[in-house]
């Protein structure tokens, strides 16, 4: 009765592979605030929506045409446009936590045979524009002005991007489900400026917590919104979208006690976010010795905390950065690594020796110009007092030794779960210049499987079977 839901809950707690989908089906019950235009079940109780769930890959935040990028993103604008634009919202600054909590599965079929009446759950998670960067001519055509190679490929593969997102919605159209659809939109980190990617005029990219790194390309899409064409200031960070998707799937219980929150009433109805802080990261094991911080870690952490520590806060306007968070550069579309010259445009951001700690407030300085450290003491203060709460909160980070079991070799070529698999494989390997060694290793049930469909199949030859 509850499939929906415990989809959902199984989908963010799983493992994403990248370059696939994710979809659940199921669901049934009651429903949350819309604007009435809902689909009814026979019992008279409104349907819950489909739930469409776009996530792309290192999009940077002026890569999308209506912030007025050089890419042409036409369909996106328009369901941007008809939607919600979520422009004060964060993801993580690298793929993987932004997306580990989402699982795969296959992109246009499903829509085609997928019964209307039944509430669905697709996720749809892209490659694009992650390297490396391919695109087909079709696509690259439009960018045979663009200069510079890296920036004209990535370009056409949000190009294509886009073009499949409007195919999508059009199979939606088609198949009945659109009337009764809430379509989220995200890219999983900022840019990557070396790869193609622009974040301007947000500071950095992609790895960093600089703006450009973790402010995100974001929208809601749906003919069931009560606000339409408006764009949205909500504080909304990537964890809310667990508790959103529950509570749209009718679950009205199990999102509470999360990280997230409920951000619909915001989106939909303007209402206050509840969010009104993000923990962008606390990495302990980023310190490294020898690093220039020893004196202004006395001096900057007050005493509270280890500024040589690699973290981000972000609590109403202001934003706290410490440690070494990243190539803090400015830097404009176009230049991109197609020769010194172009590097040399950069707005290059020159910190003094030591400095480790950094605030800003966000919504009088988005582009992160103006450090207000050394002028707002008791504001560095209070947001260090919140890094070293929430770091009382944290399990001890491990960083355990590569696994031999994870080798695709072992799995058919391709990179699939090991943990929890039985068996052992003796593999001899002779290293140049070193004696010949015998290593022994574990092997998945299904190699074990496939060595014996081989011996059967080489018995079976020998007597001329085959």
């Amino acid at each position: 009765m509850l499939r929906l839901f415990e989809g959902i809950r199984k989908a963010f707690l799983s493992v994403l592979f990248l370059g696939t989908s994710i979809i659940l089906l199921g669901g049934v019950g009651c429903f949350c605030e819309l604007d009435g235009k809902v689909d009814t079940e026979e019992n008279g109780q409104p349907r819950p929506p489909h739930l469409i769930f776009i996530m792309v890959d290192d999009q940077g935040y002026g890569d999308i045409g209506y912030h007025g990028s050089d890419i042409h993103t036409p369909a996106l604008d328009r369901l941007a446009a008809e939607g919600v634009k979520l422009e004060n919202y964060y993801v993580q600054p690298i793929c993987s936590p932004s997306r580990s909590q989402l699982m795969t599965g296959r992109v246009k079929k499903i829509l085609q045979n997928h019964n209307s009446s039944t509430p669905l759950f697709l996720y749809l998670s892209l490659q694009a524009a992650h390297t490396p960067l391919q695109a087909p001519d079709l696509f690259l055509h439009h960018y045979k002005t663009h200069s510079n190679r890296q920036r004209r490929h990535y370009a056409a593969m949000l190009s294509c991007l886009d073009d499949g997102v409007a195919q999508m919605v059009k199979e939606m159209k088609a198949s009945g489900l659109y009337q009764n659809s809430v379509l989220i939109y995200s890219s999983d980190n900022g840019g990557q400026p070396l790869s193609g990617g622009s974040n301007w005029p947000l500071r950095g990219g992609k790895g960093t917590y600089w703006e450009g790194g973790i402010r995100a390309v974001g929208f809601v899409h749906s003919p069931l919104l009560k606000r339409k064409g408006i764009v949205s200031k909500a504080l909304i960070h990537v964890s809310d979208w667990y508790p959103t998707l529950l509570r749209l799937a009718g679950d009205l219980q199990s999102y509470h006690d999360l990280d997230g929150h409920n951000v619909w009433g915001s989106i939909n109805e303007g209402l206050p976010c509840p969010r009104k802080e993000i923990l962008f990261n606390i990495d302990p094991v980023s310190r490294k010795p020898g690093e220039p911080y020893d004196k202004a870690v006395v001096l900057n952490g007050f005493g509270i905390w280890d500024t040589a520590v690699r973290a981000a806060l972000r609590v109403g306007d202001w934003k706290l950065l410490t440690g070494n968070v990243g190539d803090g550069d400015w830097i404009p579309p176009q230049a991109l690594p197609a020769g010194r010259e172009r590097w040399q445009k950069l707005e290059k951001q020159r910190n003094r020796l030591g400095k480790s700690v950094w605030l800003f407030n966000i919504s009088a300085d988005p582009y992160e110009r103006f450090d207000l450290a050394e002028i707002r003491p008791r504001v560095v203060k209070h947001l260090l007092l919140r890094l070293a709460e929430y770091n009382h909160t944290a399990v001890m980070a491990k960083n355990p030794p590569d696994d031999p079991m994870a080798d695709p070799e072992l799995h058919g070529g391709v990179w699939s779960p090991w943990l929890g698999q039985e068996g052992w494989k003796e593999d001899t390997r002779v290293e140049e210049g070193k004696k010949e060694k015998t290593v022994k290793f574990k092997h998945c049930k299904l190699c074990k499987l496939k060595a014996l469909f081989k011996k059967v199949g080489s018995r079976l030859e020998r007597k001329n079977i085959f």
